[in-house]
């Protein structure tokens, strides 16, 4: 008989429970954007993933397709990927106003990021952060009136050279779009 209140008590509070761990697993779920890459005839050539932390951005940027070697990766100012040279994606994000480049004095750009190394199978991955910058919002944010895009390059970037560290034409792209 003294098992009956506790019976009833326990489906209530497991209700309870489930429903203040879905409510706190949704609002404190952090912010996140996307990017499918294309090469300029339209194939895939990756994604790129954007996840907002309290330090700043954390970008990982996984690739296909590409020639093997060290390509330049950036974030661009613009949300248009139009083929075949993704110019409509704008200049690097820089939204601090700096030159390019890690080792530029003057440097660097939000947008700046270390140079990915494809292997002889044509794929490659980067994970970076982007420190203070921020999805939406705040005085950096990524997604603006225009959006913002990943950009893989040809060539490898110098860390150095304003405004774009040498590193050739721009071989796939993807929209920054929030998940």
């Amino acid at each position: 008989m003294h098992f009956k209140p506790l019976l009833f008590a326990l489906p209530l509070a497991m209700a309870a429970t489930g429903c203040a761990t879905m409510s706190d697993s949704t609002s404190s779920a952090a912010p996140m954007a996307g990017a499918k890459l294309m090469a300029g005839d339209g194939g895939a050539r990756g994604e790129a993933m954007i996840t907002q932390a309290a330090d700043g951005l954390h970008v990982v940027v996984k690739a296909m397709g590409l020639t093997p070697g060290t390509h330049a990766v950036h974030i661009h100012t613009t949300g248009t990927c139009t083929g075949p040279d993704f110019t409509s994606a704008g200049g690097h994000w820089n939204p601090t106003n700096r030159q390019h480049g890690k080792d530029n004095p003057a440097g660097m750009h939000m947008g700046d990021m270390p140079n990915m190394l494809a292997g002889p199978d044509g794929t490659g991955e980067i994970e970076y952060h982007v420190a203070g910058g921020m999805i939406s919002g705040g005085s950096t944010p990524l997604m603006d009136a225009d959006g913002a895009a990943v950009v893989i390059h040809a060539q490898a970037d110098d860390n150095k050279s304003d405004p774009a560290g040498n590193a050739d034409g721009r071989i796939a792209c993807g929209v920054i779009a929030a998940k």
